[in-house]
């Protein structure tokens, strides 16, 4: 993996945490936190997905449109999945 598709899946997971905050409010974790959860997210689950599927299958890393679309599919949904994962133990925690 380079250093382009991590900032391609860490953006992408950061959106991904957003999108998923603003259509789960009750499971957001505020702008910041949607954010952060979402950055982690979308590098473990586009690491994941190049792992899963193979450097070729994923776009070997490169910058041809195959990986570029890996890279944003893998971030954005690793981002929002680690986003609702943790607003769904943060909403656990705070219940008596």
């Amino acid at each position: 993996m380079d250093v382009t598709s991590l900032i391609i899946e860490a953006v992408s997971g950061a959106v991904g945490g957003n999108v998923a905050g603003a259509a789960l409010k009750d499971k957001s974790l505020g702008a910041i936190g949607n954010s952060i959860a979402g950055i982690v997210g979308g590098g473990v689950g586009g690491t994941i997905l190049q792992t899963v599927m193979g450097g070729a299958a994923a776009g070997g890393g490169g910058l041809d449109m195959q990986s570029i679309i890996a890279n944003v599919g893998g971030g954005g949904v690793g981002g929002a999945i680690l986003m609702v994962i943790i607003g769904i133990i943060k909403s656990k925690m705070a219940k008596p």
